[in-house]
């Protein structure tokens, strides 16, 4: 039996086919094996969501998902957020409002709520914060992003 198996999975729009490990989870085939480091490692055990991705239109801690898992599937990092080298206008309102303080957190607040302005064009301020509740803020810029949010969410600028 190998310890390597082939997966075949898209990533923000390009299409992978490798051999993984089989107890590299998605994290680690992200940011070591393709070289994404935008998701970012903390907790590794799914309670910060700085990992945060979205697989098959679902967000995801990808720390707790294994890499074979993926095999398949349509995965959104951060780094397909932006477009032609150009801040996403989610990006842009999180620098605008300064919610990317020490950007740790940043990518896998910026994918969710990606995730939430796809599904909800006009969220309230608690959709907002339950949005995000699944990733942990060490400077506390819950404030700034809730308004880098509503801003986007004004001009409609997400595309789903």
């Amino acid at each position: 039996m190998s310890d390597r198996y082939p997966i075949e999975l898209t990533i923000n729009g390009q299409r992978y086919s490798v051999d993984v490990p089989v107890c590299h989870t998605l994290l680690d085939l992200l940011r070591d094996d393709l070289g994404l480091t935008g998701t970012k490692e903390c907790c590794v055990v799914g309670e910060c969501g700085a990992c945060t991705v979205i697989v098959n239109g679902r967000t995801v801690n990808s720390c707790l998902m294994l890499a074979v898992e993926a095999d398949g599937c349509d995965i959104l990092t951060v780094e397909g957020l932006a477009s032609g080298g150009k801040p996403s206008p989610l990006q842009q309102s999180f620098l605008d409002h300064g919610a990317a303080q020490c950007g740790f957190c940043i990518s896998g607040q910026l994918v969710s709520a990606h995730y939430l302005l796809t599904r909800n064009s006009s969220p309230t301020v608690e959709e907002i914060q339950e949005a995000l509740a699944g990733n942990l803020c060490r400077c506390a810029g819950y404030e700034q992003m809730t308004e880098a949010i509503l801003d986007v969410s004004k001009s409609k600028a997400v595309k789903k």
